[in-house]
């Protein structure tokens, strides 16, 4: 038995200068033909030597399988260059993803995404990043690589350009999205920054070499990143899950992340949204032949709502109607953005005679129409809503309707899909939801594919991105079990920046991070007192304190004015309004001298007083907000 690797001549010769070797058996012979025949190796004469061989074959592959699986061998470990990674968004949370990599002379800023505000945070749509520590280093921003084209991904952009413009690097779809929101700000200018990239293309922006390479995800034409500077090679996924089969046929491009996996990846930075779930998220097809089933049983007219931006969902609703012979009617204004840039740009082919307005839709039979609508998560501004309580201009929801919600409900709107729903089945429809198998499938990968993932890129260092605290951790455990030391992971938090180098990573320092609030009906900032004030009217109430005070002897002039609300019941109202101006009086007789030359000051002391008594006696801590005169 012969052990074939590489360089195994030294064999053949140690056998050649034997001189005990038989030299019949040691030199070629030639055969009838005269040609020489290969020379064959003496087989051992005992079990000891086919063990020896054995053992030293299954060395040689031991050795092989530790070389190919080492994260350092490929990695320039004399490299004197490092790598920084700061999160401003998108961890501890679901949404608002905003990253920067950075050098010492040289920056980019990967994604610049929005989130959704909680229910305590009155009048704001929309949270941004805290864009603070971009100011302070503008000056070495080299450009904006975007992921894909997800609202928590793009969603903030417009307003980080009202600040700052940068080349912006992407693919056509999430360019074109974003190019959308500058023509809605009027800052349509602004799209000469736009600079559209070939994938497998590695281009060069600033001290950094970046590379999209497509991967699968719930919307059309996303990316993963592999960005190599002199210290070494960082992959960032942005959100993905692995389709062998997508709609588009355009499967995650496996092969460019094995060959970068092979060149020796120094860092990791992973999609772990679904870190929890188990197994193998499923193919975006699965959901055809639901869709299929439900149309072939409906009578009258179909209804689906799903999440605007997932337009393969939206496509295989389009081609079942069309195939089930229904106009199609897309109600939502995102619907219809999205819809229309895919369209332009040529992601999706749909014959336009086969869509109608809404104000058609009462011109045809129930049966040959198909409604794509906006408002799977309940939100009560969505065309879906408003068609379920007949507030809706041209449809209104009717009990031979099949309303499919294509969705999962997102963690904290279980209530709110609750609510549409009960509110569309009291219309009388047939609601379609997660009583149906295979009606909708995650965009994010379960933990096989991040497995996947960790062995066909084998970092040195991995950083779990994108989620909250809890799917970080399950994350790290993973990127544990396929062979990353636990030393070489980190739990980031946003505005923790950590430095990376082939030989270590390190935390260095945090920066300043945070939400800013957005009024989208104006799109404008709004103060975090003025959040602060909307939360503490709603929480503990309002005290309002009118009153004309005379210096001369300290006395109110006339019955001050107190007024309350979400303080105490109307019927104890005039109660409490005396209970407040017995304390101005005290609070007038025990004043400090010279104080009422100062109304400010006088209001502020009143404040205080009545604030304490708020305190003590009903335990609330309400705003207060007295207004003083003094003669």
């Amino acid at each position: 038995m012969e052990i074939v690797e590489e360089k195994t001549q030294p064999q053949q010769a140690e056998q050649t200068n034997n001189t005990n070797t038989n030299e019949t058996e040691s030199k070629p012979q030639p055969n009838s033909k005269g040609k020489t025949l290969p020379q064959k190796r003496k087989p051992p004469t005992s079990g000891n030597g086919w063990t020896n061989d054995l053992k030293k074959a299954f060395e040689t592959n031991e050795r092989i399988q530790k070389e190919r699986l080492n994260p350092h061998n490929k990695l320039n470990l004399k490299a004197t260059t490092s790598i920084k990674v700061t999160p401003l968004g998108g961890l501890g949370e679901i949404g608002g993803n905003m990253m920067v990599i950075e050098t010492d002379k040289s920056a980019i800023i990967i994604d610049v995404g929005m989130s959704f505000p909680d229910d305590s945070m009155h009048g704001v749509d929309i949270l941004i990043p805290d864009f603070t520590y971009i100011r302070q280093i503008k000056s070495k921003i080299a450009g904006i690589c975007i992921t894909h084209s997800h609202e928590d991904h793009i969603g903030a952009m417009p307003y980080f350009f009202k600040e700052l413009q940068v080349p912006i690097y992407g693919t056509s779809l999430p360019l074109e999205s974003i190019g959308a929101k500058f023509d809605e700000h009027k800052m349509k200018q602004h799209r000469s920054y736009f600079r559209a990239v070939q994938k497998r293309k590695p281009i060069k922006i600033g001290e950094f070499e970046v590379e999209w390479m497509h991967i699968t995800h719930s919307i059309i034409d996303s990316s993963a990143l592999a960005i190599t500077t002199d210290a070494g090679t960082i992959i960032h996924t942005g959100d993905f899950k692995i389709d062998h089969t997508p709609v588009d046929g355009y499967p995650t491009d496996l092969h460019r992340l094995a060959y970068y996996g092979e060149k020796g990846v120094m860092a990791l930075l992973s999609d772990s949204t679904n870190s929890h779930s188990p197994g193998f998220s499923k193919s975006e097809k699965t959901v055809g032949p639901t869709f299929e089933m439900l149309f072939s049983k409906a009578k009258g007219r179909v209804i689906m709502s799903t999440f605007s931006s997932n337009l393969h969902r939206v496509s295989q609703a389009i081609q079942c109607g069309l195939d089930h012979g229904r106009k199609i009617c897309v109600i939502g204004r995102s619907m219809e953005k999205n819809l229309e840039i895919a369209m332009s740009l040529g992601y999706l082919k749909f014959p336009k005679d086969k869509f109608i307005d809404p104000h058609e839709v009462n011109k045809y039979l129930d049966k040959e129409v198909l409604i794509v609508t906006t408002g799977s998560q309940g939100e009560p501004m969505s065309a879906l809503f408003r068609m379920s309580i007949h507030e809706h201009r041209h449809v209104k929801i009717k009990p031979s309707d099949m309303v499919i919600l294509s969705a999962k409900a997102i963690p904290g709107n279980e209530a709110s899909v609750s609510g549409i729903i009960n509110q569309l089945q009291k219309a009388g429809a047939h609601v379609a939801y997660q009583n149906y198998d295979n009606i909708h499938t995650s965009g994010h990968g379960g933990q096989e594919e991040q497995k996947l993932i960790l062995r066909l890129l084998k970092p040195k260092f991995f950083l779990p991105i994108h989620g909250e605290y809890n799917h970080v951790v399950r994350h790290i455990q993973t990127g544990i079990d396929c062979g990353v030391l636990e030393r070489n992971t980190y739990i980031l938090s946003d505005g923790e920046q950590v430095e990376i180098a082939p030989k270590y990573m390190k935390k260095v320092k945090t920066v300043k991070t945070g939400k800013t609030y957005i009024d989208n009906q104006n799109n404008k900032k709004i103060g975090d007192d003025i959040v602060i004030d909307r939360q503490t009217m709603a929480n503990e109430g309002v005290v309002m304190i009118v009153a004309q005070i005379a210096e001369s002897d300290r006395s109110i002039v006339g019955p001050a004015r107190v007024s309350s609300f979400g303080m105490v019941e109307a019927k104890f109202e005039k109660n409490f309004a005396r209970e407040i101006e017995d304390l101005l009086k005290h609070f007038l007789d025990h004043i400090k001298p010279g104080i009422l030359q100062n109304t400010r000051a006088v209001e502020e002391e009143l404040r205080k007083v009545v604030r304490k008594h708020c305190i003590r006696k009903y335990k609330k801590y309400p705003m207060i907000v007295p207004t003083i005169f003094v003669q």
